[in-house]
């Protein structure tokens, strides 16, 4: 069996809409025009566009995955399609190692996303031609339903709101939640007690005990974190995320040595190597996301390295069916739970036959063979294939 085929395609339907109340702090934020041209409220459009790679083994099997950003359909067109036609698709860790390999400058960011895309298609591939879930094939399942905490980007951060928002999502099973902080540096002492302001609020509707994360985008410095850190600390929150872009490993070490707070990172970083860097900074959560740190293959031995660090490793939640099967092959110490981003993962699957949804705050393991990613051709109004000159 040899690859024949490299696709890339855009679906197009009309999908679910709603408003987005607020948006999370950026690291842009320091620019006042910024903030001024993207309050973060507003309608998100029906419309829905999303982008799929597709590998075809000699016609007899074929790889899904998706949505993808449309970034990484370019790259996979223009410098990965060339290094996979031929080649045995599942010889799987023999491509990976290849990809990574390839470029001098693919070692992360954008590049290694690409791969991260063909990695998972390839192991969507196998796991069609075994006839079994990807998890089996890894060593699973663990167990037959996968926790999840409600990752609450998208609603208002006003407090009175937020609270009310949160109490509602806590009777509705969810274990534990994450919310994202409006305001950062730029916003000065009085943005600071506003994103304290809507903490206390939320922690005061959960109750004690209940986990709260709160998501800073990599929207601080050193000095906002730890000012917000010691006014978070009554607040008691499981961890924060991202105070800091994650390259600044020292700003982190600095952090977790002064606050006594968890702190976490990792769903900007890639492959094994940038993880290690963090784990050795102090980061106390890993979220690298098997979406853009290398693909499957990698996100295992990042959970293996992670492992041997007793630190939990909790996915960013671009997408449900990657970090799904790889939680349901490994350890629950391992992998505790996943994120799921409740306003966005409707719409990121909306094409999709079986759309991964938490039931009392967790979602079952799925049975269908490779990754379950099969396209619902009742929402598909328009597909068209990308990139067909690079082939």
């Amino acid at each position: 069996m040899r690859i024949q085929d490299v696709r890339l395609f855009a679906v197009q339907g009309e999908g679910p809409s709603w408003e987005f109340e607020d948006r999370a702090v950026e690291s842009l934020d320091r620019y006042p025009d910024h903030v001024t041209s993207t309050a973060g409220a507003g309608d998100v459009p029906t419309r829905v566009v999303a982008h799929y790679v597709e590998i075809d083994a000699d016609g007899e099997a074929v790889g899904r995955y998706g949505p993808i950003d449309a970034r990484q359909a370019f790259l996979i067109a223009t410098d990965l399609r060339p290094h996979l036609q031929g080649a045995d698709p599942l010889a799987i860790e023999a491509i990976h190692d290849r990809l990574l390999r390839l470029h001098r400058h693919g070692r992360a960011g954008l590049f290694v996303t690409a791969i991260s895309a063909v990695n998972n298609a390839l192991w969507d591939l196998l796991g069609r031609v075994r006839g079994e879930p990807v998890y089996r094939l890894l060593g699973g399942p663990t167990r037959d339903q996968v926790p999840v905490y409600a990752s609450m980007l998208g609603y208002s951060v006003e407090p009175e709101r937020a609270a009310a928002v949160a109490a509602d999502h806590a009777s509705q099973g969810y274990q534990a939640q994450k919310w994202f902080f409006r305001h950062g540096p730029g916003a000065g002492w009085e943005g600071l007690q506003r994103n304290l302001a809507m903490a206390r609020a939320v922690r005061e509707a959960v109750g004690a005990g209940y986990p709260l994360m709160f998501d800073a985008f990599m929207g601080w410095d050193l000095s906002y974190a730890t000012d917000m850190l010691h006014g978070l600390a009554a607040v008691e929150p499981y961890w924060v995320e991202e105070p800091v872009p994650p390259e600044r490993v020292s700003v982190f070490r600095r952090l977790a040595a002064t606050s006594g707070i968890r702190l976490a990172t990792g769903e900007h970083a890639y492959t094994r190597w940038q993880v290690k860097e963090l784990l050795d900074g102090g980061v106390s959560v890993i979220q690298a996301d098997p979406d853009w740190s290398g693909g499957i293959s990698e996100q295992l031995h990042i959970c293996s390295l992670c492992s041997a660090y007793d630190v939990p490793v909790v996915a960013h939640g671009h997408a449900m069916a990657v970090p799904l099967h790889i939680a349901a092959a490994l350890s629950p110490q391992t992998v505790p739970m996943l994120e799921y981003l409740v306003q966005i993962q409707e719409r990121n699957q909306w094409f999709h036959r079986t759309i991964l949804r938490p039931v009392d705050g967790a979602i079952p393991v799925p049975t269908e063979p490779g990754l379950g990613i099969e396209l619902d051709p009742r929402k598909v109004e328009t597909r068209r294939d990308l990139y067909r000159e690079h082939s």
